[in-house]
């Protein structure tokens, strides 16, 4: 039917096409001072046209085929501006479009099918490219992204640490690769590695709060989206290669892209590889009083490394398109295989010895993943552009202890969305997109703590925009259909006891085993709006409604989870009466819904710029995983109990058993950056962020990230550049029950760059250091943060070219 739908789309574009007439658009570019900007590029909205500047800043848009254009102009060092205008047939000449310097760096974002940078956009939004992207890049996504505003990471010992958006992360928060679902594992679990490279990517870019109406109802807590050119959009001969050595835990990278082509043909091809040995941390050196009872234990059990914290990677990508007059299609390959540790999955041992006497325990991971991707620009008087996006990917997890398979997850999915834009209609500009996705996920082995399930999803969305005057109005409306199908539940027979009663003997309940499938139909709408109220200023606000049906790990996991340390138990089932055993849940499943509201206040030009934005989200019916205060059984013999606990000796093989429960829940706080352009060639960047979040009926939501504060003071002139930032977190004391204080602390990075220019490469050899005082950090978004802090003092030496 999906397909039918597709096909029958692009038969009626080519069919009822009608040409329209071709005008042309001269004009010059420059700054408030009149000064010509060369290499501005400037594109037409809705076509496939592309033009940059000349060395006198002039310009020449031919063969344009619209009577209503919207030129969308960007440089360098300037903040990006939109300007409409009424095409007459004999065109336009002598156009003056002036652009305002600004200190912030602005920067397109792909994940959306309008035009929008963080300045542009009614919600909020950051992208991190160039040489910050280069210079942050990391072994794990979260940890790539853990200085961005609004962003933390799950920090998981490094070596599989998720991004957390707003204090939001799981199944709640979509990563994608160029736009579509990254088709792994990683939001089922935080030992379950991103399957994204951070080394070849062009940019990465993070939608802070809802973004449902793209995305779905898995990004009611915001998407990132990692963006590289495996499918090449154009014929130019370009490459990138970097070559870097990491000290703190001798980490060695190699990566490279290149990209060429002829007249109608591009292709593309990139790989990296990546090794480090386990990391090395500080002394603990101070902690919270709520840490005394570990704190001894844990530093015994560390020693100066935190063990099974190794991890190689290797990874390429091919990729080929045919260009066409108004557009391209292109097809990719991609191979990603890793192979890393699982810090806390401990073994019955807590000193070095028993520790030395048990197998480690590590994960392999290997992804094949085929992506096409197209647009096409039509000449029609109602549909000017037709996007495509298609992916299969086929993913597998093993852990492994010692030299034995424990347990295997595997996840093959199949995504394609389509957008049908319109031409401008009354002044408005947007069109629909049929978005369909399909997962068969399994999870086979002593550890697999949800059963086989199929979920898939279709959607139909609809999205427009218009200006009137100085302000940007965005409507959007989505609807889904989404059904989860499992045909082998298992509720098992299963012991519990709470932390002051001992088991009872002779536990006589047999599992149960039924199958389960159940249909949600989630919607979402969005509103939002840009005030251009003064030169240089303006006001978004954006509100929505989105809904998410529960995730099939959070309806019907039943099993113990050691990458969390705790007994996992879905929301399809529920405590008896008697509190002491689990049922089936006969009451019907309720879908998240979040009622969102943000508002961003933002200056973007001249030397001294800021963004501001404030937010509140009221989500009811929140599935989070709420401590029983009952024991279960691991089923295993070992358990990933904190070191030291002297639980973990009497009672080796128990586990906490947290219930997947709906509740209603309050979250809020802000987002600040101020950029300050002191005078060439320095630069003050300040920025804060803070999170609240709560249950209505009290209490605390576990791992919420501390209020942050942040301070970076850049040097940029001529061939060096260099920055150094220091970043304190604050302590978190406003907690879950169950859940331990963290300490405050600060963190101090450095870098130096220097740029050479050689056989037609421009050359950059760097240094970073990270953690300069040393400091004993302890994360408290993560399950481990009392056996892997965050690394000590380190410092990385690289190389990276151009051309």
């Amino acid at each position: 039917m999906f397909n039918k739908t597709v096909l029958a789309s692009l038969i009626t574009a080519a069919v009822f096409s009608s040409p329209l007439w071709a005008q042309a658009v001269k004009g010059v570019v420059t700054d408030t001072a009149g000064k010509p900007l060369t290499g501005a590029e400037i594109s037409i909205i809705g076509e496939n046209i592309r033009v940059k500047s000349d060395s006198d800043g002039r310009f020449i848009i031919d063969n344009l085929h619209t009577l209503d254009a919207e030129l969308h102009v960007e440089a360098s060092g300037y903040a990006h501006r939109n300007f409409h205008f009424n095409v007459p047939e004999e065109g336009l000449t002598d156009l003056k479009l002036t652009l305002l310097s600004s200190a912030i760096e602005v920067i397109d974002v792909k994940a959306s099918p309008f035009h929008a940078s963080a300045n542009e956009s009614a919600l909020p939004v950051s992208v991190l490219a160039g040489d910050n992207l280069k210079m942050r890049q990391a072994a794990t996504l979260g940890d790539t992204l853990k200085n961005e505003v609004g962003v933390h990471s799950s920090f998981y010992g490094g070596v599989t640490s998720s991004p957390i958006i707003r204090g939001l992360d799981g199944p709640r928060v979509l990563i994608t690769q160029n736009g579509l679902d990254s088709g792994d594992a990683s939001r089922v679990g935080p030992d379950h590695s991103v399957a994204a490279e951070a080394s070849t990517a062009t940019q990465i870019e993070v939608l802070r709060g809802p973004a449902t109406l793209f995305y779905g109802s898995g990004a009611i807590g915001g998407v990132v989206n990692v963006v590289d050119q495996r499918v090449p959009t154009d014929s130019s001969t370009r490459a990138e290669w970097m070559l870097e050595h990491g000290s703190g835990n001798n980490e060695k990278l190699a990566a490279g892209s290149i990209s060429s082509g002829g007249d109608n043909f591009a292709v593309y091809a990139d790989g990296f590889i990546r090794d480090n040995d386990a990391y090395k941390i500080p002394h603990r050196n101070s902690h919270s009083e709520a840490d005394d009872d570990h704190a001894e234990h844990a530093d015994e059990a560390l020693g100066n490394k935190v063990e099974n914290t190794q991890a190689k990677a290797t990874g390429f990508t091919l990729g080929g398109s045919y260009l066409l007059d108004n557009g391209f299609v292109g097809v990719s390959y991609g191979r990603m295989d890793r192979e890393y540790g699982i810090p806390g999955h401990s073994h019955a041992g807590h000193n070095h010895a028993e520790a030395e006497a048990t197998p480690d325990v590590h994960a392999e991971l290997s992804q094949n993943r085929w992506q096409l991707l197209s647009e096409l620009n039509l000449q029609h008087n109602f549909i000017r552009q037709i996007n495509t996006r298609f992916a299969y990917t086929d993913y597998q997890h093993k852990e492994i202890e010692g030299t034995e398979i424990g347990t295997v997850f595997s996840n093959d999915s199949y995504e394609a969305r389509v957008e049908i834009l319109h031409r401008p209609r009354f002044d408005w500009l947007g069109g629909i997109s049929v978005h369909y996705k399909y997962s068969d996920f399994a999870a086979v082995g002593e550890e697999a703590f949800t059963p086989p399930s199929r979920s898939e999803m279709l959607a139909l969305a609809w999205m427009e925009e218009r200006h009137f005057g100085p302000v940007l109005l965005q409507l959007g409306a989505r609807i889904e259909q989404v059904t989860i199908d499992a045909s082998n539940v298992v509720l098992p027979s299963l012991e519990l006891h709470s932390h002051d009663a001992a088991p009872e003997a002779g536990h006589d309940e047999t599992s149960q085993i039924f199958a389960f499938k159940q249909k949600f139909t989630p919607y979402s709408l969005s509103a939002g709006a840009v005030w251009d109220f003064a030169e240089g200023y303006n006001l978004g606000l954006s509100l929505s409604r989105s809904e998410r049906a529960p995730s099939a790990a959070e309806l019907l996991a039943f099993g113990p989870h050691i990458g969390t340390a705790s007994y996992e138990v879905g929301a399809l089932f529920n405590l008896d009466a008697d509190g002491d055993s689990f049922i089936v849940n006969n009451q019907p499943i309720k879908l998240e819904t979040a009622n969102n509201i943000d508002l961003s206040l933002r200056k973007f030009s001249g030397d001294f710029g800021f963004i501001f934005n404030a937010f509140y989200n009221q989500i009811d019916n929140y599935y989070y995983q709420r401590n029983t205060g009952l024991l279960a059984e691991s089923g295993h013999d070992h358990a990933a109990t904190t070191p030291g606990s002297e639980a973990a000796h009497e009672h080796e093989d128990e586990l906490p058993v947290y219930l997947f429960s709906p509740a209603d829940v309050r979250l809020h706080g802000f987002e600040g950056q101020f950029v300050w352009r002191m005078a060439d060639p320095y630069t003050l960047t300040l920025q804060a962020d803070y999170i609240r979040a709560r249950l209505q009926q009290g209490g605390d939501l576990p791992r919420t990230p501390p209020l942050r504060l942040a301070a970076e003071f850049g040097y940029d002139l001529g061939d060096v550049s260099a920055d150094i930032r220091a970043t304190r977190y604050l302590k978190q004391d406003k907690v879950a029950a169950e859940e331990s204080a963290t300490a405050g602390y600060t963190l101090v990075d450095a870098s130096v760059n220097y740029r050479v220019y050689l056989a037609g490469q421009e050359i950059s050899l760097y240094v970073k250091g990270q953690n300069l005082t040393n400091e004993y950090a302890a994360v408290h978004t993560s399950f481990l943060k009392d056996i892997a802090p965050l690394p000590g003092r380190s410092f990385a030496l690289g190389v990276r070219g151009s051309f």
